[in-house]
């Protein structure tokens, strides 16, 4: 086994370790390690499993409305709901109307287009074969025979739907500006434990303070106790993941009508770059890092929930369903052989009631994050919102419920943990997507060096 540096676990960062190498913070691990890792052990194992129907199809509501403001998403691209309606019958309208600040502008031929084009790339293809379909019916009697002991945020919903994944990917949509701005903004101040005097490095709202290039911000983010400098860590991680998909699934062009999608250097540097970013990007994406092995953690730790037999993947395919759950318990075992992971021993440790109360304030700002990503404006975006924070709330759970994993009965349904086909479908997805995003970084370092 690879035997890691130890490093303290407050290591201050230098403002001069640019190069994205060495040891992270808050845990044992060097990111050479987890990149070999990710690159020949897990990243093939999961493009695979997420191809398959168990993993594909997520249930999701796209219709709750924004609880925190009033809608006004870019050009509000509403017309994008998932229904299961042929492509030809979805209206392309834009909606005018006084709460949309875009409506006045949008008489600019140029911003017309642009809204055009955010519509049609933010739209979610809700195609599913009546094959599917049926499938389905039969999936949510099977998944309603099962014990149930946690809340069903949005399944349950008459709005919820499945979505077919494969044919809705994670890529640059077009939607940006003040209101997708706005999303990520509520989420770190509202939700990140941080009083409103200080400000995040970069955000655009602070006062400019000469010289300080967010050195106050990471003096208060140092004083924070673990937990809750770990909840920002995983929200900056999750941020820095999601950006790292636009920029590497990027609209290039149109040749004959033919979008073409790749990776945009430019776009990169623009958010990750030591230079440009005033060091914050190498920061960002150590988040990313973080993040990762705290998932990984989290899968290693969920394995026993699985090898249970009474555990299935159903989809009524008993050879796929058993195909499925071979490769899920070998992805498992590949985490397990990984020794760097975060340890969550650390978090939650101080005394009982403390803890107790610490963790609900975890979830709690955990599930205001969810409903935040209610208010964001294109659908295909807060798919994968969603979808992203609920495997990392998937993660969190798991990781604080590992006695109750330990004593699982072997046969029967659990009463004390359980996990519901959208958790597990979120999960594993988020951990893919983490793991392209890993990839992902890869090909830019490479991409970099050839344009250097």
């Amino acid at each position: 086994g690879y035997v890691p540096r130890p490093c303290p676990l407050d290591q201050k960062e230098r403002s001069g370790s640019h190069k994205l190498t060495g040891v992270l913070d808050d845990c044992l691990c060097d990111i050479e390690s987890i990149d070999d890792f990710n690159t020949f052990k897990i990243f093939p194992k999961i493009q695979k499993l997420q191809e398959r129907d168990y993993f594909r199809y997520y249930k999701v509501n796209l219709k709750r409305p924004c609880p925190f403001w009033a809608d006004d998403g870019h050009c509000s691209i509403k017309d994008c709901h998932v229904e299961p309606c042929p492509e030809s019958k979805i209206p392309v309208g834009i909606k005018a109307g006084s709460s949309n600040k875009y409506s006045k502008a949008a008489n600019n031929s140029k911003e017309l287009e642009d809204c055009e084009q955010a519509n049609k790339l933010g739209a979610v293809n809700s195609t599913l074969s009546n094959q599917s379909k049926e499938a389905f019916i039969d999936w949510a009697r099977y998944d309603d025979s099962q014990d149930h002991f946690c809340e069903l945020d949005d399944e349950r919903s008459p709005d919820a739907q499945y979505v077919d994944l494969l044919l809705n990917p994670e890529r640059y949509t077009g939607y940006k500006g003040p209101s997708a701005w706005r999303v990520w903004n509520s989420i770190y101040e509202e939700n990140c434990f941080k009083p409103r005097s200080v400000y995040r490095p970069l955000n655009p709202l602070a006062p400019s303070r000469g010289g300080d290039d967010g050195e106050s911000f990471y003096t208060w983010l140092e004083g924070l106790c673990l937990e809750k400098r770990v909840f920002y860590k995983l929200i900056s991680g999750l941020h820095a993941s999601i950006n790292l998909h636009l920029c590497a699934n990027y609209l290039l062009e149109e040749t004959w009508g033919k979008p073409r999608w790749g990776p945009n250097v430019k776009e990169f540097t623009r958010r990750f770059d030591p230079i440009e970013t005033k060091g914050e990007g190498p920061r960002r994406l150590k988040n990313l890092y973080f993040l990762y092995l705290i998932e990984l953690r989290a899968l290693s730790k969920v394995a026993p929930y699985f090898e249970r037999s009474v555990v299935d993947l159903y989809t009524g395919n008993g050879h796929e369903d058993a195909e499925s759950k071979a490769l899920l318990l070998e992805i498992f075992r590949d985490t397990k052989s990984f020794h760097m992971h975060f340890d969550e021993k650390s978090m939650f440790a101080g005394d009982k009631k403390g803890a107790k109360s610490l963790k609900e304030e975890f979830r709690l700002h955990f599930k205001n994050i969810s409903r935040i990503m209610d208010c964001v404006g294109c659908d295909k975006c807060r798919l994968w919102g969603k979808l992203q924070t609920q495997g990392l709330g998937t993660a969190l759970k798991i990781l604080f419920s590992e006695k109750e994993i330990q004593n699982l009965p072997e046969n029967s349904p659990s009463k004390g943990f359980q996990l519901t086909r959208q958790e597990i479908v979120a999960l594993v997805n988020a951990f893919g997507r983490l793991s392209t995003s890993i990839k992902e970084l890869q090909n830019f370092k490479v991409l970099l060096q050839q344009t250097r």
